[in-house]
């Protein structure tokens, strides 16, 4: 048993969702998104709930079970308070800027990184060394951190790069003479 798939998804207020086949589209104040589920769980509404239950008892419709759940429960807090992603920026010189639609981060490169914000995300800067990732699709914002976390990730002996607030980076001692 799926504990994650047993749990109904809660619709808080300004929330409304509606099921059509496999298909479930939830509307709310920071707009509307949809997700299709696969044909081995059934989904249904009752009351202020969406429930996800499986069709059988083989191991991909388990698998389904917990993962539609929470693929619902995800569109559902995107729509009602949206996602946010925080990075910080380590290391002496290293900065970011916002420039249009895009941001020019300075990692010490040889030149400087134009990363495109990419539609239905917005990105602010609001310190030089702090960037912040909001939308209303959770696996997209954090797509877009993993994105720039990418180009500079925080490394073990100086804990110079890009790093998720409240990060913890092991650090490593350096060689000795």
């Amino acid at each position: 048993m799926s504990r994650i798939g047993k749990k109904p998804v809660d619709l808080p207020a300004g929330v409304t969702a509606s099921v059509s086949g496999q298909t479930v589209e939830v509307k709310g104040p920071k707009g509307a998104r949809s997700f299709t589920a696969t044909d081995d769980v059934t989904l249904t509404i009752e009351e202020n709930t969406v429930k996800v239950s499986p069709r059988g008892n083989s191991k991909r419709s388990r698998q389904q079970w917990g993962m539609s759940r929470t693929r619902i429960a995800n569109l559902v807090t995107g729509v009602n308070t949206g996602a946010k992603k925080e990075l910080e920026i380590h290391g002496v010189g290293y900065r970011a800027a916002l420039a249009g639609n895009v941001v020019k981060l300075n990692l010490g490169l040889s030149h400087d990184v134009d990363f495109a914000i990419p539609e239905g995300i917005t990105i602010t800067v609001p310190k030089p060394t702090e960037i912040v990732i909001e939308g209303n699709d959770e696996q997209q914002v954090g797509q877009v951190a993993a994105d720039i976390r990418a180009w500079r990730k925080p490394e073990p002996y100086k804990g110079k790069g890009i790093r998720y607030k409240g990060e913890f980076i092991f650090r490593k001692e350096g060689k000795k003479k």
